[in-house]
Formats: C-alpha cells, sequence, structure tokens
C-alpha cells in the first residue's frame, strides 16, 4: 500500500497555474489538495472552487480559514455550497489565526479555545441539516438558524472539520471535538510526539482513540537536484516564519538565540529585503531539521521522520520553481 500524500498551495502561483498543479497532483495519485488561508493575500475558498470543478476524486481542503472572521452560518453555508460542487470530497480546516495580524485587523483573540469549541460545535450542527440550529455561547449566538434549501435536495454535508492545531491545549481539544488535526509546519518531527500525548489526552477524555483522528501535516518541502538549491529555496520562507509567527516558532526546536538574533531584523510586515538579510543568519542544519528540503531523496528520509512521529499524510507545501518534480517525487511512494 503506497503512502497517502497531499499538497499544499498558498499564493506563489496563479490560480490557473494551482489549478493546474491540483490536476496534476491528482493524476499522480495524491490524496488531497490544501489551499491555505493565510495573512491577507489569498482567500482560500475561490481557488477552493476552481479545484473542485478542474478535478474529479482529490479530496479539498481549506489550510486552514481562521476562527474570528467568518460567521458560522457563513462557514456552513460556504462549506455546503463546495460540497454541493464537490460531494464529500471538501474538507473543513479551521485554525485560531495569529498574531499581530489579528489585532491589526481588529480582532482580539480572547478565550480562542471556547471560540473554537463553540464554532466547530455550531457549524457541525449546521451542516447535519437536521432542522434549524439555536447555540447559545459565548462567542457564537444562533436563533433557530438552517442552511434553508428551497431549491436543492436537503441533505446531510459530508465536510469532516480538522483544527489547525499548533499548541498543546488547542491540540487536546482537537482530539475532544475534531475529525481531524492539521499538524502546522515549521516544527521538527520531535514536535509531533508532543503533539500526539496531547491529542490522545483529549481523545480518551471524551472515549475516543488517537487512531479515530485523521492527522495530516503540513511539510515545507523543497526539491532539488542541487541541494543547495533546494536549501535556499525553503530558507527565505523558514526566516519569515520565525520571525513572525510566534506560536510556530515556539514549536520549531530553534534555539532562542537565534530566533532573538532574527527578530532583531525581522519585523510584520517585513520587506523582502528583510527576510533575505534574516535569512544570512539562518544554517543549512535548521532549514533541515524543520522542513524536507534538498535532494529528492533526502526530502523523502524527512517526510518519513514526520510519518515516523504519528503523521498520517504529509501535506507537502513545494518551494522551487519545479513542482511537478515535486510531485513526481512523492508520487506511489511507498516509505
Amino acid at each position: 500500500m503506497t503512502q497517502p500524500v497531499a499538497i499544499y498551495l498558498q499564493d506563489a502561483h496563479s490560480i490557473q497555474d494551482a489549478m493546474r498543479f491540483a490536476k496534476y497532483a491528482e493524476d499522480h495519485n495524491f490524496d488531497a489538495v490544501w489551499q491555505a488561508d493565510s495573512r491577507l493575500v489569498r482567500e482560500c475558498c475561490v481557488p477552493m472552487a476552481a479545484f473542485a470543478a478542474s478535478t474529479e476524486s482529490i479530496k479539498i481542503g481549506s489550510g486552514v480559514i481562521d476562527c474570528w472572521t467568518r460567521n458560522p452560518a457563513r462557514i456552513a453555508s460556504t462549506f455546503s455550497t463546495l460540497d454541493d460542487l464537490a460531494p464529500g470530497r471538501i474538507i473543513l480546516g479551521i485554525g485560531a489565526w495569529w498574531d499581530p495580524l489579528a489585532a491589526k485587523v481588529g480582532i482580539e483573540r480572547k478565550r480562542p479555545l471556547r471560540v473554537m469549541r463553540e464554532v466547530v460545535e455550531s457549524v457541525r450542527a449546521l451542516l447535519q441539516c437536521d432542522g434549524p440550529v439555536t447555540y447559545e455561547g459565548d462567542f457564537v449566538h444562533l436563533d433557530g438558524v438552517e442552511l434553508d434549501y428551497v431549491h436543492q435536495e436537503r441533505r446531510r454535508k459530508d465536510v469532516p472539520i480538522y483544527i489547525g492545531a499548533t499548541g498543546m491545549k488547542m491540540m487536546e481539544l482537537t482530539g475532544k471535538i475534531a475529525d481531524g488535526v492539521v499538524l502546522n509546519y515549521m516544527v521538527e518531527p520531535a514536535y509531533n510526539l508532543r503533539a500526539m500525548e496531547a491529542l490522545q489526552i483529549g481523545a480518551e477524555s471524551v472515549g475516543r482513540t488517537l487512531e479515530a483522528i485523521d492527522r495530516p501535516q503540513l511539510i515545507v518541502c523543497s526539491v532539488d537536484e542541487d541541494r543547495q538549491a533546494a536549501l535556499d529555496g525553503a530558507r527565505l520562507l523558514l526566516t519569515q516564519y520565525l520571525g513572525q509567527q510566534p506560536h510556530i516558532m515556539a514549536a520549531s526546536g530553534v534555539s532562542d538565540d537565534l530566533l532573538n538574533e532574527i527578530h532583531q531584523v525581522l519585523t510584520w510586515p517585513a520587506t523582502h529585503e528583510e527576510v533575505v538579510a534574516a535569512s544570512k543568519l539562518v544554517p543549512d542544519d535548521v532549514v533541515q531539521r524543520c522542513t524536507a528540503s534538498g535532494t529528492p531523496q533526502e526530502a523523502k528520509e524527512k517526510v518519513k521522520e514526520y510519518i515516523d512521529a504519528g503523521c498520517t499524510t504529509p501535506i507537502l507545501y513545494p518551494l522551487g520553481p519545479d513542482v511537478e518534480l515535486m510531485i513526481d517525487t512523492f508520487t506511489d511512494w511507498n516509505p
């Protein structure tokens, strides 16, 4: 049996190219395509619809929308619509976003665990299509709301909900209430062992098992026959995340001394020149610790480390100019 593998697309390519990559991945037996909804560049649901319309079997996930800026009823109607386009192929990935971006657009990320629980519970209830939903929470307020189909068939929408969790408290909550977790990238495989423990604690607290929770993981993957070119391709992105996203930074395993050096150079939003300058501080061994970068063989060996540490499906984020090489490298892979 081959290892399930997925592809992650962000905003480095045109939507037309992303559609082509999604179809190429489907033709090469990839399990899923996940579209980013991060920063303020490319909203995920529009390209997800494009992927759904241009493919036939590959699953399509949001990686990930945030739980703050979309009303739960609107989340449910959006993903119900996507399911109408690609029945049984849509995955709702949802996360708690990050600062300073959230604060800069007026969102106070207060009590994220409570908010996440309320959003997941209410969206799932709406997607069941069992009638009006009333939910009175601290954040979510629904008064007899339903997906009130008139012209379309009323049916339960088979849209699993995955939480993009990084911290261990959110990981425990995921084990309690979600169909799966989207494990983060820019972390070392050892991070996964802590994540598995937290997922299991949460799952067992409600009578579930760890095996009942799907565990795909975002993994930066820069593949090139020229090893140095592959490492350099991943270095810029790794530098940006280490400098700007503290929740990932805390899980990266990178030394505080290096992180402090990077923070002296980077702010948010950073210019390209600032990222390039900070990247010179990041050595090759840190790039390979937190990403699957190098020759095709090196990339496969690194991805296997994440699988051995609990990842069920690698979601490979291709860096570098040759996306098809990365897809080819992991086609029908049996580690």
